[in-house]
């Protein structure tokens, strides 16, 4: 059988991309390999948020230009670096067979069979207008023994703010009419997920016939569905009605990724986010007043042009204050087309040295905050949903708390259970222990099914 290999940059958007991608190619008679070396074909799905990732993408390609001379081995890129460049890669990267946007996943097959067949080099990067385009969808059969899955139900943005390329590479804001969220979402019940992720680019400002607030409330409210997540916000979709979901609908997993970006009201203009620190300090109480004990991420750029140290030090007291569970933190990169890097001279570029160190000094705070509320679980008792094995020993389990922390534990209770785990010891990044009882069993006792993503490198790798 042919065999394909998928290599994921970037954000949870992507690595819902590439399922869907490996779900197409599964119906084309492809099997996934964890080894490049071994495909017959293979995807790099990629990512432009940043510009070290877009630079990780084409190191890549180099490496995967052998399997393509051993092997003949089809080669193509997907994703936003794909939209972004178009048939720029082609010429840039001459042994590369096609070129794809996040619009044209459906069109896979079609590109494929071009590829083999015509033997031309496609490029396939147009936007789908907002009346024909198709969402993804996970298909239920192929979710069978899983238990947790993304369910896509908006996609594009329409804010541009001054950093940001997704406008570019995403398109304008499109969503999903809501009973067909639901639809796929009861169809992934029934085939024993307990989980969904609901996904966007802004997934918040979601407009599909209900507001986001009334779509995870019927969402929660689908039978088999344990635990409802979402990704990603901005902070002034953050709603009272989204607050008041949270209070009153349990099985909304007590985690929110409100991206705050900087801690400079300054900043904060010049890359187009319309609001204030403490506006979104108001919004973050109500929201804790809501749901007790709810854990927030957020994202953070460190270095945007004029930036003075007075401001980093803004971000670092409202890192300590806010005092978020993680975040993902990056140096500022310019990104093409955007209104940061068009202005990256007149507002003062900021060296790498000093972005370097300012992220160094800001992840530290971080490492010791993420530490203070990982100690704060051991010898505590945490109820888990259990995913599989443990990747780092097979002879443990793996699932997560509520509030999205991970737990690898010694038990032996089957993916899709709901375990109690005691916490025995804790590292910044993750909770270790035993389990102590079982709270639920699987709903449905699917067959094992290998259907992966082999490799995902984050944007901010």
């Amino acid at each position: 059988m042919k065999r394909y290999f998928i290599h994921t940059f970037g954000c949870q958007m992507n690595v819902n991309d590439s399922l869907r991608m490996s779900e197409a190619l599964s119906k084309m008679s492809y099997v996934p390999t964890p080894e490049p070396e071994n495909a017959d074909l293979i995807i790099l799905n990629t990512c432009s948020i940043r510009e070290k990732a877009e630079d990780k993408m084409l190191s890549a390609l180099g490496r995967y230009r052998a399997v393509k001379a051993s092997r003949g081995a089809i080669l193509g890129v997907g994703g936003c670096v794909a939209q972004q460049e178009k048939d720029k890669l082609l010429k840039k990267v001459p042994y590369l067979d096609f070129v794809f946007g996040p619009d044209n996943i459906a069109k896979l097959p079609e590109v494929i069979t071009r590829v083999q067949e015509a033997r031309e080099r496609v490029v396939e990067t147009a936007f789908v207008d907002s009346e024909e385009y198709v969402f993804p969808r996970a298909d239920a059969e192929t979710s069978r023994g899983k238990v947790t899955e993304f369910v896509t139900v908006m996609k594009g943005c329409d804010n541009v703010c001054s950093f940001c390329v997704v406008p570019h590479t995403r398109g304008r804001e499109v969503s999903r009419a809501f009973p067909d969220v639901l639809v796929e979402v009861a169809d992934l019940a029934r085939v024993g997920l307990r989980e969904v992720t609901l996904i966007g680019q802004n997934v918040n400002s979601y407009q599909g016939g209900i507001s986001f607030a009334q779509l995870l409330l019927r969402t929660a409210e689908v039978p088999g569905i344990e635990r409802v997540r979402f990704t990603t916000s901005h902070p002034h979709d953050l709603s009272d009605e989204l607050i008041e979901a949270f209070r009153i609908q349990p099985k909304i997993a007590p985690h929110f990724h409100l991206p705050v970006q900087c801690g400079s009201d300054r900043i904060l203009k010049m890359m187009r986010r319309d609001y204030t620190v403490e506006q979104y300090l108001v919004q973050l109480a109500k929201l804790r007043a809501a749901r007790p004990g709810i854990a927030v991420t957020t994202d953070i750029i460190v270095g945007f042009p004029g930036e003075t140290e007075e401001e980093f030090e803004m971000t670092m007291k409202l890192t300590e204050l806010v005092k978020y569970e993680n975040q993902f933190s990056f140096v500022y990169s310019p990104r093409p087309k955007t209104g940061a890097a068009l202005r990256e001279k007149d507002w003062g570029p900021i060296p790498h040295e000093v972005k370097v160190a300012r992220l160094e000094r800001l992840q530290k705070l971080q490492r010791r905050i993420s530490g203070e509320y990982t100690q704060s679980q051991v010898g505590l008792d945490v109820e888990v949903m259990v995913e599989g094995r443990s990747r780092y020993d097979a002879t443990k389990r793996f699932g997560r708390t509520p509030e999205n922390r991970t737990v690898n534990f010694d038990g032996d209770a089957p993916a899709g259970s709901f375990v109690t785990v005691h916490i025995e010891r804790a590292t910044p990044n993750q909770l270790q222990g035993r389990q102590v009882a079982v709270l639920k069993e699987p709903t449905v006792a699917p067959p094992p099914v290998e259907l992966t993503v082999p490799q995902h490198v984050p944007a901010e790798a």
